[in-house]
C-alpha cells in the first residue's frame, strides 16, 4: 500500500471512530457536556487536585479557552479551585461532591456504550478489538505502558483457543502440517475430558483481556506428571511469561506430589529448552522424526521433584 492510500485509510478509521463513538455530538454521552467538557472534566476527577497549568499541558488546550470553561464549571457547582502552591500563577482544581457525580455518570455511560456496542460482537471479537487498540497506542504512544499480564486458570473457551492459536503458528513458524494440529486438539481434548483439578491444570496468560500464553500439566501415571502445550503469542515475547508458567506447573506438580515432571519438545523452540534448562529440567533422549512435515529432532526432558 502507497504512503498516500495508507494515510487514506487512517483519516477512514478515524471518521469512523468518531462516529462511532458519537463524538461529533453537540450532546456528548446524551449529557449536558460536549466532549472536550467531559475530558476536562474526566482529568480533574481522575486526580486529587490538579493545576489549570497541568490541564493546558496535558489536554494541549487554549488556556483561555479551558478558562471559561473552568470559569462555567464553577459556576455549575462542579469544580472548586484553591492557590497552587508550586506557581501563585496557577490554581489547583478538585471536584465537588456534585462534580464527583457527574463524573461518576459519564463514566457510567461511556462503560454501557462501549458494553453494548461489544455485546453485539461475536464471542472472541471484543477480545481482538481490544488487542488491536493496545497495538494501536503502543505504536504511537511513545509514554504508552503494555497492559500488565496475569496468570489464571482455564475457563470455558480458553482449549479452544489453545488448539487454534498454536495450530496456526506452528503451520506459518515451522511449516508443520495439519497433523501437529490434530495432535494438539488430541491433548487438549483428553484433558476437558479426563479433567481432574487435584491432579492436572492449564494456565491462561492473559493481557489486556486477551490470551497470549497457556501451558497445561496432565497424570502421567506412576507419580509422573506431564508439561503439555507451552505457548506464548509473539505479541507477548519478551515478558517471561514462559518462565512464570513453567514456574506454575513446577509449583502444582510438588504441592500435588509427583516425583517427576516430564515433557516432549523439538530443539529448535530455543525460547522454550532455555526455560527448561535453567528451571533444572535435564535431556534423557531424542529422535529424529518427521511427525508434522519438515524432519525435526524431538527431545524429551524431565525435572526431579
Amino acid at each position: 500500500m502507497s504512503d498516500t492510500a495508507l494515510i487514506e485509510t487512517a483519516r477512514d478509521f478515524n471518521r469512523f471512530y468518531t462516529n462511532f463513538l458519537g463524538l461529533l455530538n453537540k450532546a456528548y454521552l446524551d449529557s449536558p457536556y460536549t466532549l472536550t467538557d467531559a475530558r476536562i472534566l474526566f482529568e480533574i476527577g481522575s486526580h486529587d487536585g490538579i493545576s489549570a497549568t497541568a490541564l493546558v499541558r496535558d489536554l494541549h488546550l487554549d488556556p483561555a479557552y479551558l478558562s471559561r470553561i473552568l470559569k462555567r464549571f464553577r459556576a455549575e457547582g462542579l469544580i472548586e479551585t484553591s492557590p497552587d502552591p508550586a506557581d501563585l500563577r496557577s490554581q489547583i482544581i478538585t471536584v465537588t461532591n456534585r462534580g464527583r457525580g457527574e463524573f461518576e455518570e459519564l463514566g457510567r455511560r461511556a462503560n454501557a456504550q462501549i458494553a453494548a456496542r461489544f455485546d453485539a460482537l461475536a464471542t472472541g471479537e471484543p477480545q481482538a478489538v481490544v488487542s488491536a487498540m493496545d497495538t494501536i497506542r503502543a505504536l504511537l504512544d511513545p509514554a504508552a505502558k503494555p497492559s500488565p499480564a496475569v496468570i489464571r486458570p482455564h475457563r470455558a473457551g480458553d482449549i479452544g483457543w489453545i488448539v487454534q492459536s498454536q495450530g496456526r503458528f506452528y503451520a506459518e513458524e515451522y511449516g508443520w502440517d495439519l497433523r501437529f494440529e490434530a495432535l494438539v486438539a488430541e491433548v487438549a481434548g483428553k484433558f476437558l475430558a479426563n479433567f481432574d483439578p487435584a491432579t492436572e491444570y492449564c494456565w491462561i496468560a492473559e493481557r489486556g483481556g486477551v490470551n497470549v500464553g497457556s501451558v497445561l500439566v496432565t497424570n502421567g501415571g506412576d507419580g509422573i506428571a506431564k508439561l503439555r502445550l507451552l505457548y506464548v503469542d509473539k505479541s507477548a515475547r519478551g515478558l517471561g511469561l514462559g518462565k512464570l508458567l513453567v514456574d506454575e506447573c513446577i509449583r502444582f506438580c510438588r504441592q500435588n506430589g509427583y516425583r517427576e515432571l516430564s515433557l516432549w519438545t523439538n530443539d529448535m523452540l530455543e525460547t522454550a529448552r532455555a526455560i527448561y534448562i535453567k528451571a533444572g529440567f535435564r535431556l534423557v533422549s531424542e529422535e529424529r522424526h518427521h511427525m508434522f512435515g519438515p524432519e525435526a529432532n524431538g527431545q524429551t526432558w524431565v525435572l526431579d521433584l
